[in-house]
């Protein structure tokens, strides 16, 4: 059926892209100069004071949830967070940088199916440097206490993009959920109006008539979700938003059950982070991380 030939090809498409990004990497390693090289080490002064005060707290003795509450802006109770992560000026240059990047002739990824205008940030070499160190030193503290059940402690892995909105480009994101356990989703500018972004139910738990919640994107500020939780983004209304989002994934839960197909994943080896899987493959070697061989 015709259905099945789009499922098929689909699946053949998705089993490329793989490959296809380790070949963008190395050239885009080789050959593009970065206009702002010292953004793709982190440093803390890249950090609000007010994001680091937070995770002293996190790592302090005796740090409890209630605690932490008191330092972010909760909406309603499903367990979103806004909180400061950036500083205004690392914001604009680290934009400056992925607008140079965007205007060379360097070849590019895109995010996913439903965000045309963006960068993968693992291809443009940000993983080890900044992206790392800003999971497991800045972000894990946080996210061991506002998401135990989700593996909150042990995030071992993530995927990272920035994702671009303007008015002749992509203007809004469809209601969908994440492959990931927890979502950062920090607004880097520009200038813009409207774009807020909607929270339904969490996606194993629908209600019959779902109640949305409307949280505005405030800049270098970032929000914190489960990865479950069903969002999207209202179009803006003028302007351009770019956004930073970070999928973290801790295979201790999803090696259990695959959260986009709720179902035991089958996995197949992969190049880097994959979609934080983990397992032994053949032959006895050590452990490394895959992809679910549906997604």
């Amino acid at each position: 059926s015709v259905v099945y030939l789009q499922i098929e090809a689909e699946v053949q498409r998705r089993k490329q892209l793989v490959r296809q990004s380790v070949e963008r990497r190395a050239i885009i390693s080789k050959c593009y100069k970065p206009k702002h090289p010292e953004v793709y080490t982190l440093q803390d002064s890249f950090l609000a004071p007010d994001f680091l005060e937070i995770v002293r707290y996190c790592t302090s003795p005796g740090a409890h949830l209630q605690g932490l509450l008191g330092y972010l802006e909760s909406f309603s109770d499903k367990r979103i967070y806004r909180l400061p992560v950036f500083t205004e000026e690392f914001c604009q240059t680290f934009v400056d940088e992925l607008e140079n990047f965007e205007q060379s002739d360097m070849p590019k990824g895109r995010p996913n199916t439903m965000n045309n205008y963006g960068v993968l940030l693992n291809e443009l070499g940000m993983d080890e440097g900044f992206l790392t160190p800003l999971r497991e030193q800045f972000l894990r503290p946080i996210t061991a206490l506002l998401y135990p059940e989700l593996g909150g402690s042990c995030l071992d892995s993530h995927r990272a993009f920035v994702v671009k909105y303007s008015l002749h480009e992509d203007l809004d994101l469809s209601s969908h959920y994440d492959n990931a356990e927890v979502t950062l989703n920090v607004s880097l500018g520009k200038d813009f109006t409207e774009g807020n972004l909607y929270f339904g139910d969490f996606y194993q738990d629908p209600s019959p008539v779902p109640k949305y919640l409307e949280v505005e994107h405030m800049g270098a500020q970032g929000l914190l979700h489960r990865g479950g939780q069903i969002h999207g983004a209202l179009p803006i209304g003028s302007g351009e938003r770019w956004n930073l989002i970070v999928w973290m994934r801790s295979s201790l839960i999803r090696n259990h059950l695959c959260p986009m197909c709720n179902s035991k994943p089958q996995l197949v080896e992969a190049e880097g982070f994959g979609d934080g899987f983990t397992g032994t493959l053949e032959e006895d070697m050590p452990e490394t991380v895959d992809v679910c061989a549906l997604w």
